[in-house]
């Protein structure tokens, strides 16, 4: 087991790892974007990006834990660079390569690769490690509000470039700027020293077997599942659901992607900090079942650009709330010396729901022309997670031997 003796200025820490998530998060925000423009490019359907996307997110869950066995083992600076030349190796791939399955298949491993190196589940050890146990639920808060700005902060970015440079062009912007300032971040991403206390460490298997018994890690894998299928979902296939309905103007869907994360900056933010007054278990109900609320209310309201917007604020604040949450129940159950890696599991979980939601978005549009299933779909499965998220125990595990909190 391993005490921290020296900690490293937790301030630091979190603008380096908020300059690494704005870039993870924001550039990935925006792969809708591309969905038209490759499509029509390459004569394919929509079902074929839809794939491509639905296996990064896949493959950024079934990375997500080696991530985060290597994080907690090596050090997260380490993990950031190699994220980071996956990034651009996967943002080429996908301006190059015009064989749809070579196109799915490069692009999925690639950039999931990139994402399970520099988003939440490998960064979350470093901060859990850092902050103080008071300061923790915080400080997921803080971080989580980086990937939100960055999904705000990129949106137009991104659209700007498509439209001045050429989808592809895009591309390749996007690959060097992820390279020339996520490289340089993760060296201050220093793990603090630490020092072998008494008693024999907990290995990386007993902490898995110990974590997957427990019940109140299964009932926040199936939650995460949920999150995951409504926010990819939404994310991806947004722009397409609002040309189809009428709504042909592109500055929209921009709009409506940049308050997404505009709106989630204060809801992660706060999400975090609420974490550690009230019990996190119905904090998550909470944003689940106003989740259901939300989109029921869109749906049923006539579209307009107004009604779009509202939305758009609204399911911003719940988007990403759930990750400091979900962190801070892991960390406060099982401690933060397999932080990192328990939250790639959990994320695995959420990334499955990514990888149903788009590709369902995308398959069963091409078969029924249209968005409702799927729609029907996301607000079965919020209420469930409502109500899964209710009977969590967040109390310490018990252990004959005591890990590190």
């Amino acid at each position: 087991m391993f005490i921290a003796s020296r900690t490293p200025h937790l301030k630091t820490v979190l603008i380096a790892s908020g300059v690494v998530l704005t870039l993870a998060m924001g550039v990935r925000h925006g792969f809708g974007f591309w969905l038209q423009p490759i499509s029509q490019a390459h004569g394919w359907t929509r079902e074929t990006y839809s794939l491509a996307l639905a296996l990064q997110n896949l493959m950024w869950g079934v990375f997500g834990p080696f991530a985060g066995m290597a994080a907690d083992r090596f050090g997260t600076a380490r993990v950031v660079i190699a994220g980071a030349f996956f990034y651009m190796a996967g943002l080429a791939c996908m301006a190059l390569v015009t064989q749809p399955t070579l196109f799915v298949v490069g692009s999925g491993i690639l950039i999931g690769a990139a994402l399970a190196c520099t988003a939440f589940g490998a960064i979350s050890g470093i901060i859990g490690r850092v902050a103080p146990a008071a300061q923790r639920s915080w400080a997921f808060g803080l971080s989580s509000a980086a990937g939100s700005f960055g999904q705000f902060l990129m949106m137009p970015v991104e659209q700007h470039l498509i439209s001045a440079t050429g989808w592809q062009n895009a591309f390749y912007i996007l690959g060097a700027l992820v390279v020339l300032l996520m490289v340089p971040m993760a060296f201050f991403l220093r793990e603090p020293a630490t020092v072998k206390a008494a008693g024999r460490e907990q290995s990386i298997l007993e902490a898995v077997r110990e974590a997957f018994a427990y019940p109140a890690f299964r009932l926040l894998l199936t939650g995460y599942f949920v999150c995951g299928f409504q926010l990819v979902f939404i994310g991806v296939h947004m722009p397409a659901y609002l040309k189809d309905r009428g709504l042909s103007d592109g500055n929209v869907a921009v709009m409506a992607l940049a308050l997404i994360g505009l709106f989630n900056i204060f809801g992660s933010y706060y999400a975090g900090k609420l974490g550690g007054i009230f019990p996190k278990r119905f904090l998550l109900s909470s944003i689940y079942i106003s989740r259901v609320v939300v989109i029921g209310l869109f749906l049923a309201a006539p579209l307009s650009s107004w009604s779009v917007y509202a939305f758009s604020a609204a399911i911003g604040f719940l988007w990403l709330s759930t990750v400091p949450l979900t962190n801070g129940v892991i960390a406060g159950i099982f401690g933060v010396r397999y932080l990192s890696m328990l939250s790639g599991f959990v994320f695995l979980s959420h990334q499955v729901g990514s990888f149903l939601g788009v590709w369902l978005g995308g398959y069963l549009y091409t078969r029924q022309g249209s968005y409702d299933t799927v729609w029907t779909i996301t607000l079965v499965l919020g209420v469930m997670a409502a109500l899964v998220n209710l009977p969590i125990n967040e109390s310490p595990i018990a252990r004959a031997e005591p890990a590190p909190a």
